[in-house]
């Protein structure tokens, strides 16, 4: 993946994200399609985003029952995303199960702590307060699953990468200085998130929202 930057094309409208996906194919290393997308498009919609060429990374954060997740890998089997995610949460059997039940070519990547939660979201729903010690935790736990990586904001990656040299590390919550972080809560630049050990970043709002996405895109490579 020769360009780090996969846009993330949040939005229930396909034609919208075909436009967007022609105006910055060149300047993108692949197209995140999120859970959004994929309930009201499904596999026909994938299908037409990877008309494009790009690498699809299907963001689809599967968490059940260890059975339950291998099925739905095996039924998104046919679209050959190169990225699909899994809740880290749903422990190691469900994640080792997501990766025997993937295609070779398929990155299995478990997601970590969400960037839209901080300390306080954290501990409401019961765990420790703090985000950087769950993340390492869930970290080791996908490692010891056998799968790919883990989907973590740019705050943990350093550490993460540390402990996992060999691991894929995909970096949401991505946003230009200066640029509103919207519901994110932790947040980090791109050229920061790179340089602290990221494999791929995922920017949504700050292309998808730009009034010329192609110029924004091309802003946000040149910082790489």
């Amino acid at each position: 993946m020769t360009r780090p930057i996969f846009v993330a094309l949040d939005t229930t409208d396909l034609e919208r994200a075909k436009g967007i996906a022609a105006r910055v194919r060149n300047h993108v290393g692949g197209i995140k399609l999120g859970l959004e997308f994929f309930c009201a498009n499904g596999h026909h919609g994938v299908r037409a985003m990877a008309g494009f060429g790009l690498p699809i990374f299907l963001d689809l954060k599967l968490h059940d029952i260890p059975n339950t997740v291998a099925k739905a890998v095996q039924a998104l089997s046919p679209l050959e995303p190169a990225i699909l995610t899994v809740h880290a949460a749903g422990g190691r059997a469900m994640m080792e199960d997501a990766r025997a039940a993937a295609s070779p070519g398929t990155k299995i990547v478990a997601v970590t702590v969400l960037t839209s939660l901080d300390g306080g979201d954290l501990a409401s729903i019961g765990l420790a307060a703090d985000p950087h010690a769950q993340v390492e935790r869930l970290a080791g736990l996908a490692q010891e699953a056998g799968v790919d990586g883990i989907v973590c904001s740019g705050n943990e990656v350093a550490a993460a990468r540390r402990a996992w040299p060999r691991g894929f590390f995909v970096v949401p919550g991505v946003r230009p200085a200066g640029g509103d972080a919207g519901d994110q809560k932790r947040v980090m630049s791109p050229r920061a998130a790179l340089d602290a050990g990221a494999s791929i970043l995922v920017v949504g709002r700050p292309i998808t929202a730009a009034d010329d996405p192609d110029a924004a895109a091309r802003a946000i490579e040149a910082t790489l």
